[in-house]
């Protein structure tokens, strides 16, 4: 789910890339485009299994369905982005994404109502981007709602990815140190 500036460091490629004349942001962008293509493939097979096997309804449109994926992959790999530039291996990275992985799923809506949640656990739930893709599906998905409908959700992921992608760029090193 997520890419690693720590994993180019392990595997003895950031050499290479300190001798490309890449700025960070391409950079970034350039780590994300093949792990956004691997979503959509994903998401097209959890949307046939889910309609074929649990007869899940799909009243909205694929189109809107799509561009809400494509936020919410984009801000997810660039949460991965800036854990990578912060993390100095792998390991530190993978165990880094547990932190915002298991919140993800537990407070997003995914596996137990917003609603029920306490307060505080909401107001946490509102910065991660899984909670907005939620929302964004259930609309979309069960309601057949627009995008332009929840504009929020759709400003939250764009922002996030756009302001994601600034700080993982600042944040990574051109160098060995």
């Amino acid at each position: 789910m997520f890419t690693s500036a720590a994993l180019v460091r392990e595997r003895g490629n950031l050499e290479l890339l300190i001798a490309t004349p890449v700025h960070p942001i391409e950079l970034m962008i350039g780590k994300i485009i093949p792990y956004i293509f691997a979503g959509f493939i994903q998401t097209g097979i959890i949307m046939l299994l889910g309609n074929l096997i649990f007869k899940v309804p799909f009243v909205g449109s694929i189109f809107q369905m799509l561009l809400a994926t494509l936020l919410f992959i984009s801000a997810s790999l660039t949460m991965g982005l800036i854990i990578s530039t912060c993390a100095e291996t792998q390991l530190q990275a993978s165990q880094m994404t547990i932190f915002i992985l298991l919140p993800s799923i537990l407070l997003s809506g995914f596996m137990f109502p917003f609603e029920g949640m306490p307060i505080a656990a909401q107001w946490f739930s509102e910065l991660l981007p899984a909670t907005h893709y939620m929302r964004l599906m259930k609309g979309i998905i069960l309601r057949g709602a627009e995008l332009q409908g929840m504009a929020k959700d759709v400003a939250y992921l764009g922002v996030f990815t756009i302001v994601g992608l600034v700080v993982a760029a600042k944040r990574f090193k051109k160098s060995l140190d």
